[in-house]
Order: C-alpha cells, then sequence, then structure tokens
C-alpha cells in the first residue's frame, strides 16, 4: 500500500501526547478525512500514546499517510520496549486495567479504528497499528 507521507514522533513525555495529537490532526486532514473521522483517530493516538507512555515506558509512533487507488486513510504504528502484556484478549476487555486508568484505551482504540492490529511480547514490548480511512 503506497505511502504518501510519514514521519515518526517520539513518546517521551505528556507533552509529546499533545503533540502526537497534533500531528495525527494535521496528517489526518491532509488524507481528507471529515470531522468525525479525524476525532476518532486522534482520540485513539491519544490513547496509544498515553498507553505507550504509561505502560511502556515510552516509544515512538510511525504516522504515515496512505493512498490506494482512490482511497485516502491514515495508518499509526505505537511501539514501546516496556514488559509487553501477557494476556492481550484480557487487555482489550473494557474496564481492565494494571495502572489507575478506566480501562477503555486499548478497547476504544480498537473501536476506533477501521484496521487494529497488536502484538506484545513479555519482557520485549508492544506495537499497536491502528488505521482509519476516508
Amino acid at each position: 500500500m503506497p505511502v504518501t507521507r510519514t514521519e515518526t514522533l517520539p513518546i517521551r513525555s505528556g507533552d509529546d501526547v499533545v503533540r502526537i495529537r497534533q500531528a495525527v490532526r494535521t496528517r489526518a486532514i491532509e488524507a481528507g478525512l471529515g470531522l468525525v473521522d479525524q476525532t476518532k483517530i486522534v482520540t485513539a493516538a491519544s490513547e496509544l500514546a498515553r498507553n505507550a507512555l504509561d505502560y511502556g515506558g515510552g516509544g515512538e509512533v510511525r504516522v504515515d499517510v496512505l493512498q490506494e487507488g482512490m482511497r485516502k486513510g491514515v495508518r499509526l504504528s505505537f511501539s514501546d520496549q516496556g514488559p509487553g502484556i501477557p494476556d492481550i484478549q484480557k487487555a482489550l476487555t473494557d474496564h481492565y486495567t494494571t495502572g489507575g486508568g478506566l480501562g477503555l484505551g486499548l478497547g476504544g482504540a480498537k473501536r476506533l479504528s477501521n484496521e487494529f492490529h497488536i502484538e506484545s511480547a513479555v519482557g520485549v514490548g508492544t506495537r499497536v497499528t491502528i488505521a482509519r480511512w476516508k
């Protein structure tokens, strides 16, 4: 699938989460996503960036603008080298949390995305890839 633009952003602090939200909104507009779709992918990005920071000790996100024929979209790939997720299915369950949050991050991000993929290995880290299409 052709990538028309890509950038990689660090996730090291709360300020980075804000920068990621801004960058994702900019790329979603560039891809022609409407306001509802922009809001969905920005919200998912915020949740996943916060997870990478809080649970993965930081990491990075790759932001890709995609074009497949007439279809355009945005793909985000979050990665960290944190402790990993021992039970992905459990982690995707609403209200499950290992921290003090609401437990809606992973499942919420999945519902807000057209595509969702997660890989995690205990002691190695986690990669979550989402996409939203116009």
